[in-house]
């Protein structure tokens, strides 16, 4: 509705993003991660904070969801579907993750490391399930690539994302 009461005729989508995060090098294993309200399994993604990029939110989502630091690869694509009424649209990036285990955001019960065909019967939405189905060997196949294993652009972002937000937070500290 409209501040008249009228309807609208297009509504904008609630953006989000995430990563099909892997880890291993022969035989790479897919992030999947238990909401811990909702008991659902789910990839790692997450809607985008105010002023956020789509590529920044999903380093941020598969980082605080899945415990480890990640390094972006390929954009591999998105989901689209409604929420609570509204349109959604959730983008994904191929992601490698590394370092020791973290902590786990809040909302996350836990995380489980699994080969292709159990991550996909692990999900608990459908939708995301065909989606891991379509995008889960390319992304597969191009992880255990070794001439392909990350481009020397998505390094410097895997870099500098964290350090931008610290940069941010410094500021608005020394700003107020």
């Amino acid at each position: 509705m409209t501040s008249t009461g009228k309807k609208s005729g297009s509504k904008i989508p609630v953006l989000a993003a995430g990563g099909i995060v892997l880890r291993g090098k022969k035989r790479p294993l897919i992030a999947v991660v238990q909401m811990r309200y909702q008991k659902t399994w789910v990839l790692p993604k997450g809607k985008l904070h105010k002023n956020e990029t789509v590529l920044a939110a999903a380093i941020r989502e598969a980082t605080e969801e899945t415990g480890r630091e990640v390094r972006v690869h390929e954009y591999l694509g998105q989901i689209a579907y409604e929420s609570g009424g509204l349109p959604k649209v959730a983008k994904f990036w191929r992601m490698e993750a590394y370092g020791k285990p973290g902590k786990l955001m809040r909302d996350v019960q836990s995380v489980q490391w699994l080969p292709l065909a159990k991550a996909i019967a692990k999900l608990s939405r459908p939708r995301e399930r065909k989606f891991l189905q379509r995008v889960g060997p390319r992304a597969l196949s191009a992880a255990t690539r070794k001439s392909v294993r990350y481009s020397g652009l998505s390094r410097l972002i895997s870099w500098v994302g964290p350090r931008i937000k610290r940069l941010r937070f410094w500021r608005y500290l020394l700003l107020v």
